[in-house]
């Protein structure tokens, strides 16, 4: 683990004893990014009239217990599965921004995750979706905190053992739908268990981020950019990960599966598109596909929407890996 090395904690105590209370709210609220709100379920399989579907219910590797939904492909069950989880703060159902407080604090737009599912299961692929620890209908883990895939590789993991102890999901082609925080979180899986993902056909990735580079963008936004320590200084104080344990970076070059990544180029919340690029390049992946989402600076509106506004540009990649 990186930790705060002694120059930075020093330069973060001197900070803490000289920051206006003013700046040092806004270094907490960028702090608190780590504390999950959770996204309620405000649309289901029903909504689009998918009608062989379930609630499921397992555990994470460490205990935690996980809700999903188990939805068949259209017309009965194929022998392909998608494994689909999302971002923070959403939930398998997607984000409810539209719904007003307290999600419009984030971006007060839809998020609809199940639109996504039903591309997939009329593509002919049935799909697993499941909210990870501390998000949805989840249990609660680590004080209420997210470490942005470093706690909640843990709940890959759960998933894919109960996949594989399932006596029809474990006879089926796996491919993986893993978003943001879930997708940094599969890539730490697949680094710490690669035998537990050597039979996954392929992987597609959207929105992975380090949280380096959205607490660079968001103190420069609230002004207080030159924090850095200061921010790391109050996660650790909580119990959380500093921005720099919290990227997929470090994991990257473990996963050797087939891989297409989905970015908003300009993205207004990291404002770096070389954090991308650099997670990119780092996959020990020989096919990989990086996909740039241009024309907006939107990650919640258009970032997270694309697949369910372009099933072309992402069902074809799984048919490829999945035939």
């Amino acid at each position: 683990m990186s930790r705060l090395s002694k120059e930075r904690m020093s330069k973060a105590m001197e900070q803490l004893e000289t920051i206006s209370k003013e700046d040092h709210e806004k270094v907490m609220a960028l702090a608190n990014i780590v504390k999950p709100l959770r996204s309620i379920l405000h649309v289901t399989p029903d909504d689009y009239n998918l009608k062989e579907w379930e609630d499921i219910y397992f555990q994470s590797d460490d205990g935690i217990p996980l809700e999903g939904w188990y939805i068949k492909a259209t017309g009965g069950e194929s022998n392909k599965l998608i494994i689909f989880n999302h971002a923070l703060p959403m939930c398998r159902a997607g984000f409810p921004g539209h719904l007003g407080e307290p999600w419009s604090q984030f971006d007060a737009v839809e998020i609809d995750f199940v639109i996504q599912m039903k591309h997939f299961t009329d593509a002919g692929y049935n799909v697993l979706a499941y909210d990870m620890r501390n998000h949805g209908n989840s249990g609660s883990a680590n004080g209420g905190l997210s470490g942005i895939g470093q706690w909640e590789w843990r709940d890959c993991v759960g998933v894919k053992k109960y996949v594989d102890n399932h006596p029809r999901l474990s006879k089926m082609k796996v491919g993986l739908y893993s978003q943001c925080m879930g997708g940094n979180s599969q890539y730490e899986a697949i680094s710490r268990r690669p035998e537990l993902f050597e039979n996954v056909s392929c992987m597609c990735s959207p929105m992975v981020v380090s949280m380096s580079a959205i607490y660079s963008a968001f103190s420069e936004i609230y002004g207080v950019s030159q924090y850095q320590e200061l921010i790391d200084l109050e996660l650790l104080k909580m119990g959380a990960f500093v921005a720099d344990e919290m990227t997929p970076h470090k994991a990257a070059p473990d996963v050797k599966m087939p891989v297409l990544m989905v970015q908003v180029h300009d993205d207004e919340w990291t404002r770096n598109p070389e954090d991308a690029q650099k997670t990119f390049d780092l996959l020990g992946s020989k096919e990989k596909e990086l996909l740039l989402i241009e024309g907006t600076t939107k990650r919640f509106r258009d970032g997270y929407n694309y697949f369910g506004k372009n099933p072309d540009k992402i069902i074809p990649f799984f048919d490829k890996y999945m035939f």
